[in-house]
């Protein structure tokens, strides 16, 4: 009777995120009422508008590729019992680093410029996860505050460099100064799988290193200290981990994920450094995580899932006339209900392990 129980909880707390998704969607068919506009037709539009035609579905694993980076970055983090709140920060400089490096070298072939700028990308968000690392392992700064705070920085660090340093000389000629930097030579793009559609080779990198990030903590020596970390501090510690290190390494590799991120939006979409690059894809990434579970196979058709409401939400605008802002809350309305339904798992979990 017990293990029948046990499996029921598992299957219902497995589902719970896709319930916290359904409660947020008519949520919103009653906000869309209170606005004018039909429910049916508003969600039809978007359900078309991610998987309607070739190009839309795409767009959405094309819109997918960061959430799912920026998702094993988290998966890694949390197991390691640290929060990276500092997708954001990590995804600008990561751009930045791929963008410079790129630029740097345009007369290197394609072969080692392409993995130079991708490997510049990771070691800028390595870094930039890195500091928090350091002053958490060290002085025990908390690293919710220190990941936010670098948001911050990176992002003024953007806006400084795309409007002096890295501007592009085209826009200085033409007086219009828009901050961005000039294309990257086109060697170092990544591949378009199915042109004209913007899906690159990018994405079957993040889906290969799903496979690799769930290998590197369920089958390593390092992902399993890692996971002994986040699950239990004092136990790992009595086993000989040296717990502040590895919370530290969680950091800097949730970072790197970010920066790839970065350098793969920069690489294999927009081929130059934009502002506003990270689109959001730091904090989208967190709920990707949470989603699946913060298992790095599980994260893998959440971000699907929150693609598709990311390009269809744009085509349900279109359809229904209503404000982007309404968009933003519904997008909000998703991330509170699936994080409120991972923290309620988690305190049932804790609340069954304390009862026996």
């Amino acid at each position: 009777m017990s293990q029948v129980r046990r499996i029921v909880n598992t299957s219902f707390e497995t589902l719970l995120p896709v319930v916290g998704v359904i409660v947020a969607l008519i949520i919103g068919a009653f906000m869309l009422l209170a606005l004018g506009a039909n429910p049916i037709t508003a969600y039809g539009a978007l359900i078309e508008g991610a998987f309607g035609s070739q190009y839309s579905f795409m767009q959405t694993l094309v819109k997918a590729t960061p959430l799912l980076l920026v998702g094993l970055g988290v998966c890694i983090a949390f197991r390691g019992g640290v929060i990276n709140i500092g997708g954001e920060g990590q995804i600008i400089v990561g751009g930045l680093g791929a963008t410079a490096i790129a630029l740097a070298l345009p007369n290197l072939p394609g072969v080692l410029l392409l993995p130079l700028a991708l490997i510049a990308g990771i070691i800028s968000g390595a870094i930039w996860g890195g500091i928090p690392g350091v002053l958490k392992a060290r002085l025990g700064v908390n690293e919710i505050l220190t990941t936010i705070m670098m948001n911050a920085i990176a992002q003024q660090l953007s806006n400084f460099l795309l409007r002096g340093p890295m501007i592009d000389p085209k826009e200085v000629l033409a007086k219009t100064y828009l901050p961005q930097s000039a294309q990257v030579p086109e060697q170092a793009w990544l591949m378009r799988l199915l042109p004209p559609t913007l899906l690159h080779l990018g994405t079957i990198l993040a889906v290969v290193l799903a496979i690799g990030v769930f290998v590197f903590l369920w089958r390593t020596i390092i992902g399993y200290r890692i996971r002994a970390v986040g699950l239990n501090p004092s136990a790992a510690k009595y086993a000989g981990i040296n717990v502040p290190t590895y919370q530290a390494l969680a950091l800097v590799l949730g970072g790197a994920f970010a920066g790839l991120a970065g350098a793969v939006e920069v690489l294999g979409v927009s081929h130059r450094m934009l502002d506003g690059v990270s689109g959001g894809y730091g904090f989208s990434g967190i709920v990707t995580a949470l989603f699946g579970k913060l298992h790095p196979l599980g994260s893998i058709p959440a971000s699907v899932l929150f693609g598709s409401l990311l390009v269809g939400a744009d085509k349900m605008q279109r359809a229904v006339q209503v404000p982007a802002s309404l968009i933003q809350v519904l997008l909000g309305l998703v991330v509170i209900f699936v994080v409120s339904s991972d923290i309620w798992v988690r305190r049932r979990a804790s609340k069954r392990q304390t009862n026996g």
